[in-house]
């Protein structure tokens, strides 16, 4: 049997059986052609699909999410962003004085993009010789903001006139080479308060790198010391611009805009040029520190130290050449004001402050001096070798017995000595504005159990006392000290920067019982009416309160001090002055460096 579909069938199919009576179904062919013609332009239609959605897909990338991209490269085949460092704030004294400002000078740019790579080796060399720059220095530079970069890259400041004709010269050749103008730290006193003032570097890539979450960017010149470096936010300003259209040599066809850069702040700092000054010249060439403060506010009047340098040369290249003359002074950039050395008899203001505070030793107390104190198997020596007799804390201090104070420290203990020591600012850091400060030392039991792996004893005790052993301080923790009988007992905290003048803001009151400021005071001033510091009981000073001291310093020369502060009555100024290894007595070397900072300071501020 077969069965067959009609002609409208899309297949035709036979339906037979075997000889074992199985269906066999076969698929024939047909007369049927009906679409197979449009078959090629469907495939052709899809694949034209798929192409031309991958031509959208691939142009909806370039334009939609890597459009802007390609659109800077071609902006900055075309656009050159010229930048304006601003103008950093000037920096004046007390009285409005210039101590730093701005000076215009003549610097030299690399603008990356212009230049080919093959040109490079052969530019550098040349800018090299010229400018007296390592090769490798400008290359760090310029890889350093990339061989695409559209902006310039300043690699030279404070250019000469030699310097800047030969670049324009040379322009010719090297078509990424500009030379314009800007401005330049300038310090018109030179190196007078150089450890104050600090100076302003170039940023280097780690600084950067740290810095930019802040704004900072290549090329950006900031304060690396001092106050240049504490108040570097007030005094940088905002950075500007101008945006050029140039043609592919180069040259400016038109300017598209201009970003005004925004100056810095100007700090006016408590510092009084003419102590500052004086303070200069009484220090001369010795190695040393003079530090001057007012008691009542803490506001540092003059601060020196010696060796020193002159901030100027950093707004230049610094040459191997330069470097070596700046570094022969012997560690010009350490500031002595604010390190530790032995404070010598002027601790024996905490020592004399401590033995009245702890009841033991009232005012009055009347003590025998020998030639030495024995403890522990130590001799301690007095100073002139045989002692002064009896004796209260008044003449005590004026002649600066060593043997007195060596029993008043001894009798009210270590403990009770270093608590004192700690009151009056010791051992920790002031908090002035420059980060240089070292805390010096005030140690006990447990310090020298760890650095010595022995106990304290009362040997260590009578060497504090005197201010020798292991105690160290700076000569602006001295200041703070003679501060605190000068105001009536408050310890002030001392910085160069204070806008609404605030006194309370910077006193900690000691609260000391007044006897004890009054037998302090009486001393002080005793020291200079008939003591170890007659070098400033002068008519033209008023009254002066005054403590010297001397520091062996094995195996150079002793150290010197003197601290001072004037007029007696009402002091405005506190003066110490410090000789590294200067040799002679307190009173006698360091003491006419007092006065003579004293006698400019009310020659300038009349009384």
């Amino acid at each position: 049997m077969r069965l067959t579909q009609n002609s409208h069938s899309k297949l035709h199919t036979s339906i037979s059986t075997d000889s074992y009576g199985f269906y066999d179904v076969r698929q024939q062919k047909t007369n049927r052609t009906i679409g197979q013609k449009r078959q090629p332009l469907y495939i052709m239609l899809l694949v034209s699909l798929i192409l031309l959605g991958a031509i959208g897909t691939r142009l909806a990338v370039l334009q939609l999410w890597q459009g802007h991209i390609y659109r800077d490269k071609a902006e900055n085949n075309r656009i050159r962003i010229v930048p304006k460092p601003p103008v950093r704030g000037n920096i004046f004294d007390r009285k409005g004085r210039v101590l730093a400002s701005t000076r215009l000078t003549h610097a030299a740019y690399l603008w990356p993009i212009v230049v080919k790579q093959p040109d490079w080796p052969k530019n550098l060399k040349y800018l090299s010789q010229l400018l007296s720059i390592p090769e490798e220095s400008i290359q760090s530079r310029i890889e350093q903001a990339g061989y695409n970069s559209p902006t310039l890259i300043r690699i030279a400041r404070s250019l000469n006139p030699a310097q800047i004709t030969a670049l324009e010269e040379f322009k010719t050749e090297l078509n990424g080479l500009e030379v314009d103008i800007e401005t330049v730290r300038d310090y018109p006193n030179k190196a007078m308060g150089a450890h104050v003032l600090g100076y302003t570097g170039e940023l280097n890539a780690e600084e950067l790198k740290k810095r930019q979450a802040e704004g900072y960017r290549l090329g950006d010149i900031v304060g690396k010391m001092g106050v240049e470096k504490a108040y570097e936010q007030q005094l940088r300003g905002e950075w500007g611009g101008i945006q050029l259209e140039v043609d592919g040599a180069g040259k400016v066809m038109k300017v598209l805009g201009q970003k005004v850069g925004q100056p810095g702040k100007d700090v006016t700092l408590t510092l009084d040029l003419d102590a500052q000054r004086a303070a200069e010249a009484a220090l001369g060439d010795r190695k040393g520190a003079i530090v001057a403060i007012n008691p009542q506010t803490g506001g540092v009047l003059a601060m020196v130290s010696n060796p020193s340098f002159d901030p100027n040369v950093f707004s230049s290249q610094i040459t191997p050449k330069i470097w070596k003359q700046v570094q022969s002074k012997g560690n010009p950039f350490v500031n002595r004001a604010l390190r530790g050395f032995p404070p010598a008899s002027t601790f024996k203001l905490v020592t004399a402050t401590a033995g009245m505070e702890s009841g033991k030793y009232p005012p009055n107390t009347i003590l025998n001096t020998f030639a030495y104190l024995n403890v522990g198997g130590t001799a301690f020596g007095e100073w002139n070798r045989a002692g002064f007799g009896p004796m209260g804390y008044v003449r005590a201090l004026a002649w600066s017995s060593n043997t007195f104070h060596g029993q008043i420290g001894r009798g009210v203990g270590g403990p009770t000595l270093i608590k004192w020591a700690r009151l009056y600012g010791f051992g920790k850091a002031t908090g002035i504005e420059l980060d240089e400060e070292a805390p010096g030392l005030i140690a006990d039991d447990a310090w020298k159990r760890k650095n010595y792996n022995w106990e304290w004893t009362d040997g260590d005790t009578v060497n504090m006392s005197i201010g020798q052993g292991f105690t160290q301080a700076s000569p602006l923790q001295v200041a703070v000290m003679f501060a605190v009988p000068a105001n009536g007992g408050y310890r002030v905290k001392p910085h160069f920067f204070d806008n609404n003048q605030d006194t309370n803001k910077w006193r900690t009151s000691l609260h000391l019982k007044p006897t004890t400021i009054k037998t302090l005071r009486e001393g002080l001033r005793a020291v200079v009416a008939e003591g170890t510091g007659k070098a400033l009981n002068v008519p033209n000073l008023p009254p002066v309160g005054g403590k010297s001291g001397t520091a062996e310093a094995p195996p150079g020369e002793s150290h010197t001090w003197f601290g001072g502060f004037a007029p007696f009555d009402n002091p405005t100024i506190v003066v110490v002055a410090f000789g590294e290894h200067t040799g002679g007595g307190g009173g006698s070397t360091a003491g006419p460096m007092v006065k003579q900072v004293m006698e400019a300071y009310f020659k300038n501020n009349k009384r």
